[in-house]
């Protein structure tokens, strides 16, 4: 098997800009796609199984394409065939992450210690992805020095290197000042997966992300036990692959639940469940008057109970509000009456929607880790753009509740974090149409 990109269209995502006719209320069904966050770290987890792995329900996303030719040139067979993702281990592996690649996603580090674990040594660069606030990886370090890896840091990336036997059992500490790190426990699962012994790793996320990396490595026999003290991972030389399912994508129903309510519409989501939605974010929404409701065969139906109206809230570790979801709520929020507040509380500080928003004519500002937005706002189409994912997700929210043709720059970021987002709007009835990059 060769690395197989999804779509052409994937790689050109940066060279097209989107406009966007706003003052449509969205109607209809679609598909959530599997979980872009959680896909992420299954593909870095795959390499660590010694016969082939298929991962089922991935999403069609430019990362998708970067990590399968970040798994290719460690040597593993890749393929992407449709929303399939299968990965073979090597016949001779390359302890690197690709440097180039490797800077262009946030899992760098996940895929570095999947390597480490593997091959007892592993070069990468760091990590690149959405920078919209200092993201440190020292967890991520703490962890693979605990593993018994020495990691030599320089102006070109870092080195981290075990000694013969490879990695050990350990003990670890993913904690942070701004709660358990999420990517840092599926580092230290990935490497206590292979450390035969029992590792300890305390403080850790409770993300799905992390939950499902647990359920992957259970399904290949891997021991992990959640107790007071953190958890526990009985690790093993030898994991078989297997097939496993990517579970729907709750940042994605999120993002199309608040377009809608941004629109004053009502729409029906496939692929997810309230119960696989977080607390945090169905009380928000409850807040804002957004009802949600399970349908028959796994469906989720949104209607507005009565006009938005502003709330307080605040982004936190799971089942709290996701932080992926707070741009987008912003942007929701332009259209709620009274004053909101949103607190970020995941990160130091998530702002980069806020100008763009302001662009629209929204009354929107930024106090340390606080969105506020004042509303109703009208919204009057604006020419705006974003370098992250959720940023640029929000400014196309507040284009569709705005009045004329707005363009949005940045689809490169978009693309790197839904497949199908832009399709999905139209077929609820949004006017959007993509050109290409400078034309008029």
């Amino acid at each position: 098997m060769s690395a197989v990109a999804n779509s052409s269209a994937l790689i050109a995502a940066d060279d097209v800009v989107v406009q966007v006719t706003g003052g449509r209320p969205l109607t209809g069904r679609i598909t959530v796609q599997g979980s872009k966050n959680v896909a992420l770290h299954l593909y870095a987890a795959a390499i660590l199984a010694d016969t082939p792995v298929v991962l089922r329900a991935v999403p069609a996303i430019l990362d998708t394409d970067v990590c399968a030719r970040l798994l290719t040139h460690t040597g593993a067979h890749v393929a992407v065939v449709g929303d399939e993702f299968m990965v073979a281990p090597a016949a001779a592996w390359r302890a690197e992450i690709h440097p180039e690649l490797g800077s262009r996603v946030r899992t760098t580090c996940v895929l570095a210690a999947a390597v480490l674990a593997r091959c007892g040594r592993v070069e990468f660069p760091r990590p690149g992805g959405d920078a919209f606030c200092a993201r440190l990886i020292d967890r991520h370090l703490a962890a693979m020095e605990a593993a018994g890896a020495t990691v030599v840091n320089s102006d070109r990336g870092l080195l981290a290197q075990c000694g013969p036997k490879g990695v050990r059992p350990f003990t670890v500490d993913v904690g942070t000042p701004f709660g358990p790190s999420l990517g840092a426990t599926v580092t230290a699962l990935l490497l206590a997966a292979k450390a035969p012994g029992t590792s300890l790793i305390t403080s850790p996320s409770v993300e799905p992300e992390v939950a499902e990396t647990i359920r992957f490595l259970t399904a290949r026999g891997i021991e992990v036990l959640r107790d007071a003290s953190g958890l526990h991972v009985e690790g093993q030389e030898h994991l078989p692959g297997g097939e496993f399912t990517v579970a729907g994508d709750r940042i994605e129903a999120a993002t199309m639940v608040m377009a809608a309510a941004a629109t004053g519409g009502s729409i029906t989501l496939d692929g997810v469940t309230t119960a696989d939605l977080p607390a945090g974010l169905t009380a928000a929404l409850g807040d804002a008057g957004v009802l949600l409701a399970d349908g028959a065969e796994g469906a989720v139906h949104m209607t507005l109970t009565e006009p938005l109206r502003a709330m307080d809230t605040q982004t936190g570790p799971h089942p709290g509000l996701p932080t992926d979801t707070a741009p987008q709520l912003a942007a929701m929020l332009t259209q709620a009456h009274g004053l909101s507040r949103i607190a970020e509380r995941v990160y130091p500080q998530r702002d980069t929607h806020v100008r763009g928003l302001a662009a629209f004519g929204a009354s929107v500002s930024s106090e340390g880790p606080v969105v506020l937005v004042h509303g109703v706002s009208r919204l009057t189409a604006a020419d705006v753009g974003a370098t992250d994912i959720r940023a640029v997700t929000a400014l196309l929210l507040a284009a569709l509740a705005a009045d004329g043709t707005s363009t949005i720059r940045g689809m490169y970021h978009l693309r790197r974090g839904y497949g199908h987002l832009l399709s999905n709007l139209a077929t609820l009835g949004a006017d959007i149409t993509t050109i290409p990059e400078g034309r008029p």
